[in-house]
């Protein structure tokens, strides 16, 4: 299986591989720093260059247990030696929305005990996250609670990563935040996220280095989404 270099170092931007399978416009490439839509996160787009060519990856999606980049005209495109660069802003503006729900997740588990049912980046500059809280909250309290997320992005969390066996993982309190494992049985060893202190949970996406990098945001709407079940949308400002 290729090796997913974004699990490793969310910061690398291109690696020098080769290609081991070509159909039609989908590649398979023996290592990528390609992420593919999964958790929330869209994919990676950028390019791939072989020699004089150049081209464009528009999509990446796991297929059938392995990564499968799109390219917009394969035509010139041959099995061998290949660079794979992403598109760094639009990763790293990904990156900073990601680690944000991860901020907002932990602080309302470790207020409320409240869980993630769900969350997703969007492609037009904007996220949201659902979270089922076990009884009911004021709705003035988030208010407030976009200050208490500010404050803790300012505080400048450091986030790191590392590996344990699941049935480690699954004797940690809290590891998983969401209200079911989405996590299939078959993953034995799983990724933990993370932000120093505040919160570790299950993830395969891409984050910052430290919750400074964030920047400025704000809630622009919340919502009830079911009983219990608020939605909370986010922007980020630059």
């Amino acid at each position: 299986m290729e090796k997913e270099l974004f699990l490793t170092n969310s910061y690398q931007t291109s690696c020098e591989t080769f290609i081991e399978e070509i159909n039609e416009n989908k590649v398979i490439l023996h290592e990528t720093v390609f992420y593919p839509s999964g958790g929330g996160q869209p994919f990676d787009t950028g390019v791939f260059k072989q020699g004089k060519h150049e081209f464009k990856v528009i999509k990446v999606k796991r297929e059938q247990g392995k990564i499968v980049h799109y390219v917009e005209d394969a035509k010139n495109l041959v099995m061998g030696e290949v660079t794979a660069q992403i598109n760094w802003n639009r990763r790293y503006r990904f990156m900073r929305y990601h680690t944000l729900l991860h901020v907002i997740a932990g602080h309302l588990y470790n207020k409320f005990g409240a869980l993630a049912t769900s969350s997703e980046i969007y492609e037009n500059d904007r996220a949201r996250i659902d979270i089922q809280f076990e009884e009911g909250i004021a709705e003035d309290y988030f208010s407030s609670m976009e200050q208490e997320i500010c404050k803790i992005v300012k505080e400048n969390h450091t986030i790191s990563t590392r590996s344990l066996p699941r049935e480690e993982i699954e004797k940690i309190p809290g590891s998983i935040k969401t209200v079911i494992n989405l996590l299939p049985k078959s993953i034995q060893t799983i990724r933990l996220v993370a932000i120093s202190e505040l919160d570790e949970q299950a993830c395969g996406g891409t984050h910052v280095k430290s919750t400074n990098e964030i920047g400025a945001f704000s809630f622009t709407k919340v919502k009830n989404k079911g009983k219990q079940i608020k939605r909370i949308e986010i922007i980020l400002h630059d």
